[in-house]
């Protein structure tokens, strides 16, 4: 089969070749001849791998994309090495029909999917969709034992797909699974996962269409997947619905990026539903770069780097978006997300001006890739700060933390919740159900500068102000009440380039934290982003009655109120009560 559209498009980005050998020619040296796979630095999110401590490993995505790459580029001196790589990450697919693991890989040659707690089912669409443009872009250079070897995996692959069903609101697994299915479908002639995909790529259109945005909303690691998937659609599929749909939910998301995008800050706006790195990496800047054809600076020359996997997928930012990318003046941005079943209102709200942008979601669990309140500052030529809100258990993210807010422009009035049925360092994988052993619990304003740390100065008890270049930051304490625990107090962190403004909820011996047993666990805050000259403090006012708290905080537009229940709850209570 053959496919119009693919071909213009590997004619077009023939100009990233270059660009694409340069980032080949660094991974030579990183290639295991015995294992026959690519050696990289060992790094974990802190689930679905056992592995605590390695300096390397062999990683099977990375090792499939080096391989494809050599395929792209043409290397015919490496083009053995590519085939012996696809033989071998074949062979360490769970292909067991009755397996429960059937049709997935691990992630690591150093670790089976029999110690990982638990298996990455993302697995099946990630290693799928690499091996479908193994077949379709280099079939023909493949042994026909290979291809017959490759099909079979990419079947494997599309029934693990069927047999988890992820729903739309799994953002990218969702697109990733919809483009493996009926690729496959389409280029193998399997009519039921054509079906299958069709009808999931629907699902997604249906449900994020609703409000006009995805669940997993304004994440730039998923944004950036969202657009790669959707561009390979359209750029791999023949079927004329599928690639209407796929362009109709590129434009919705590529207006989302072009609109959080802060040119002078070259960062992107919170608030982010999911993100690994809180400062833009190099790595979106050069996607963004090479979205718009080398036409709008990101960045400078030397620092951009081509990914991987960008090659022939399609990827075009659209011309009349450029504008967003390059000219900052005030933006206000309000974006309803599509219903969950805890987050059936939840609603996202940015602030831009050229000096800052500050973004909030209104409620969120505290998971360590939420972003729930979100401030890019400028500090100086080139140098910049961002300002985020953590809730921190022994040092690390915690999930059963809830946060709500209300923000008006640049005034943001938050609450921290305890969920009676939160997870600890992930919002499901470790669920702690209420109850936990603790040495240290805090609330922190995290500022992280690419320039000189700021210095917090204290105005009264409870509130502490910074300068960031030409806008000052306030944090005030509004409420603290949690039963067991007293004597809350500010401390100052200093770490490096990344300094936290910390509220102390307890820090001591290991203690017993049930929130089960509590009739009040809540904490209120009120947080200003203004001029320097504006130092006369932030206008609050608290009231308490039995069972909840309603506190207002004046701004220069008008009054913004936030009431929130002090006994901890079950999450869908706490974000809908």
């Amino acid at each position: 089969m053959s496919s119009m559209k693919y071909g213009s498009v590997q004619e077009e980005e023939t100009l990233w070749l270059p660009f694409l050998k340069k980032s080949l020619e660094q991974k030579h040296a990183n290639y295991n001849e015995e294992i026959r796979m690519l050696r990289t630095p060992f790094t974990s999110p802190g689930y679905h791998t056992t592995i605590k401590e390695a300096e390397y490993v062999h990683p099977i995505r990375e090792s499939l994309d080096y391989a494809l790459v050599i395929l792209d580029c043409g290397e015919k001196q490496y083009e053995d090495r590519a085939i012996e790589i696809v033989r071998n990450i074949l062979s360490l697919q769970d292909q067991q029909p009755d397996s429960p693991t059937f049709g997935i890989w691990s992630w690591y040659w150093e670790e089976p999917l029999a110690k990982m707690s638990p298996p990455d089912w993302n697995w099946a669409d990630f290693i799928g969709k690499r091996l479908l443009q193994v077949l379709i872009r280099h079939g023909n250079r493949l042994p026909a034992d290979l291809q017959q070897l490759t099909s079979q995996a990419i079947c494997n692959s599309c029934e693990a797909i069927i047999k988890r069903n992820v729903g739309p609101d799994y953002t990218n697994i969702s697109i990733m699974g919809a483009f493996v299915t009926l690729i496959a479908g389409e280029w193998l002639e399997n009519r039921s996962y054509f079906d299958y995909g069709m009808e999931r790529l629907k699902r997604l259109y249906d449900y994020s269409m609703q409000t006009g945005a995805f669940l997993e909303y304004n994440s730039p690691a998923y944004s950036t997947v969202a657009i790669l998937e959707l561009s390979a659609l359209v750029t791999y599929s023949q079927t004329e619905e599928a690639k209407r749909l796929a362009n109709e939910l590129l434009d919705a998301t590529w207006l989302m990026v072009a609109e959080h995008f802060h040119p002078l800050l070259k960062q992107w706006s919170g608030p982010h539903a999911r993100s690994y790195n809180t400062l833009l990496a190099p790595s979106h800047l050069s996607f963004l770069q090479m979205a718009c054809r080398g036409e709008i600076s990101f960045m400078r020359d030397e620092h951009f780097v081509y990914g991987m996997d960008w090659y022939v997928q399609g990827v075009v930012c659209p011309r009349h978006l450029y504008g967003l990318f390059t000219n900052i003046g005030v933006r206000e941005l309000r974006q309803d997300l599509p219903p969950y079943h805890e987050f059936r209102t939840r609603t996202a709200y940015t602030y831009m001006t050229p000096e800052f942008s500050l973004g909030t979601f209104n409620h969120n669990v505290m998971w360590n890739q939420c972003r729930n309140l979100l401030g890019y500052v400028h500090t100086g030529d080139e140098e910049h700060s961002y300002i985020q809100l953590r809730v921190l258990h022994d040092g690390y993210d915690f999930c059963t933390a809830v946060y709500t807010s209300q923000q008006e422009q640049a005034s943001v009035l938050y609450g921290i919740q305890f969920a009676l049925d939160g997870g600890d360092t992930h919002v499901n994988l470790d669920p702690i159900h209420g109850r936990m052993t603790a040495s240290d619990l805090r609330i922190r304003i995290e500022i992280g500068s690419s320039g000189k740390v700021p210095a917090w100065k204290q105005i009264g008890e409870d509130t502490f102000q910074t300068l960031l270049g030409k806008t000052m930051l306030s944090v005030k304490a509004l409420y603290g009440a949690m039963d067991g625990f007293s004597k809350f107090r500010w401390e100052i962190v200093e770490d490096g380039s990344i300094m936290g403004l910390d509220y102390i909820l307890y820090e001591g011996d290991p203690a017993e934290i049930d929130f089960h047993a509590m009739e009040e666990a809540l904490f209120l805050f009120a947080l200003t982003l203004s001029e320097p000259s504006d130092c006369s403090g932030i206008g609050t006012a608290v009231t308490s009655s039995e069972h909840a708290v309603q506190a207002s905080l004046e701004t220069p537009e008008q009054a913004v109120t936030l009431t929130l229940t002090k006994k901890p709850a079950e999450r869908v209570v706490l974000f809908h009560s």
